[in-house]
Order: structure tokens, then sequence, then C-alpha cells
């Protein structure tokens, strides 16, 4: 048990986490709940959120999931107000829902592509933005969830890039607007995380995912509760004098590839 466990460094907190079914964002708002958080997840399906709240509520802790599609900004309104109503002004966010698949541009549709936006990038501004009202002001903490893809371009994933360095803009704007109000604004970008959808779909047999791997510095995959740290370090006011930034949680993904094939080029 970490510290931050034993200390419960966010009671009396309320945290509201967007696409916490599964993965990075259940992990966060486990993480959160142990170190003394309220906390409220939505997601598009009830039988996985009402499942994902019980993980918390299990343990001891209070939490609440709710049905929302962020791509709906009266949805996710009405799960904040219900938020707000059950717990009181709301001091975390996390907005996190993510799509994605593997397709080259011009195997896209034009409906599959705006999916993804509409996700990610409409869904983010959805969720802070609706969030905004009901906020402990000051002295919120806002994170989106965004990706190595927001500012390295990759293949198949034109959707995905585009999407996520809408978050990284996004995130400095409004950490620009919000800031006078005592609204902080960031985001994490994790890298390859294990026992994710993401890397699933992504790196789906184990030939794949050595190779990705091996293209990382620190050769490895991270885990949600790597992710789950670094939301709530930015989330205490061990972090309240940092706004407007995009944080690498990757392994060194950003850096390029560091495999021995890589690396026999300049030896």
């Amino acid at each position: 048990m970490t510290n931050a466990f034993k200390d419960k460094v966010l009671a009396g907190k309320v945290a509201f986490v967007a696409g916490a079914s599964s993965g990075i964002n259940l992990g966060i708002a486990q993480h959160f709940a142990r170190a003394g958080a309220k906390v409220a997840i939505i997601s598009r399906s009830h039988d996985k959120i009402t499942a994902a709240a019980k993980t918390i509520t299990d343990e001891g802790f209070e939490a609440i999931g709710m049905v929302a599609d962020v791509r709906d900004f009266d949805s996710v309104d009405k799960a904040l107000k219900a938020t707000h109503d059950r717990f009181g002004k709301i001091d975390i966010v996390i907005s996190g829902a993510a799509g994605n698949f593997v397709a080259p541009a011009l195997g896209m549709s034009s409906n599959g592509f705006k999916t993804v936006v509409d996700i990610d990038l409409i869904g983010t501004f959805h969720v802070l933005r609706a969030s905004f009202q009901y906020l402990n002001r000051p002295g919120a903490s806002l994170i989106s969830i965004t990706a190595p893809q927001a500012i390295n371009p990759s293949m198949f994933q034109a959707h995905v890039c585009a999407a996520k360095a809408g978050i990284n803009m996004l995130t400095k704007c409004l950490a620009m607007e919000w800031g006078p109000a005592g609204v902080r604004v960031n985001a994490i970008s994790p890298g390859p995380i294990a026992d994710t959808e993401g890397m699933a779909r992504l790196a789906p047999t184990p030939e794949a995912e050595a190779h990705v791997k091996a293209r990382l510095p620190l050769r490895d995959y991270g885990t949600k509760t790597d992710i789950a740290d670094m939301a709530m370090f930015l989330s205490t006011d061990n972090a309240k004098y940092i706004t407007g930034s995009i944080i690498d949680v990757d392994g060194g993904t950003k850096l390029g590839d560091a495999s021995a094939n890589a690396l026999a080029a300049f030896s």
C-alpha cells in the first residue's frame, strides 16, 4: 500500500471520470477511491458501468456509475449534475473516453473518421465544458487522456492523430481561459499500457507485442497504475503550479525507435 492510500491524500475530494467502464480510466477511478475520493464514473453501457462501479464499492469506497455518451452534451451534463447533487462540488475531472481502430485513410469511411473525432475530441470538450459550472473553484483539476499520436504521425491512425492533436490544443486553450478562475487543465499521454483494449487492438498477437516493446527505450509496457499515479499527482497540491501541460507517461515512446535494429544503424 502506497503512502497515498495510507494518508488518503484525496480525502474529501470528488472525482468524475468519463470512459471508466474499463482500462486506464477505471484504473484511475479505483486509484482515486482508494486515496479517499468519492468517485462518479460514466460510460455508454449500463451493464459495464454498473460492473465497474461495483469493483469500487465492493472495496468499501463511495462510487456511482451512470450511463452517458460523451458525444451527447446533455447526457454528460446530466451525469455531472447528478454527481454534484450526490457528492457536492467536483474537484477532479478525468476525460478519457476514446475510440480507435487500425485503418488506412483510403480504407476509412467518413463516418469512421468522424466517430473517433466525436468520441475523443468532441467528447473531451463536452466533459470539460459541461463540468465547469459544477467545479470546486478555485482548486479544481481537469485532466484529459491524450496519446502519442497527437504529435507522432502514424500510418493507419489518421483519425486518432487528428483527434488527439485537437485534445492537446484544447487542453492548452482551456488552461489559459480558465486559469484565472483557479482551474488547472492538463493532459496525460500514455504510451503502450498493458491489459487495455487499445493495445489489444494495436498489438493483437505476441509477435506484435514483442515488436512494440523492442522499439521502446524501457522495453516494456506501462501499467494502468503508472497512469493513475500521474493523474493523482496532478490532482493534488503538489501540482498546484502545473497547467496547460501534456505529460508523457510513455516509456520513451515519443523519442522514436530504440530497437536493436535501429541502434545498429549507428554502430
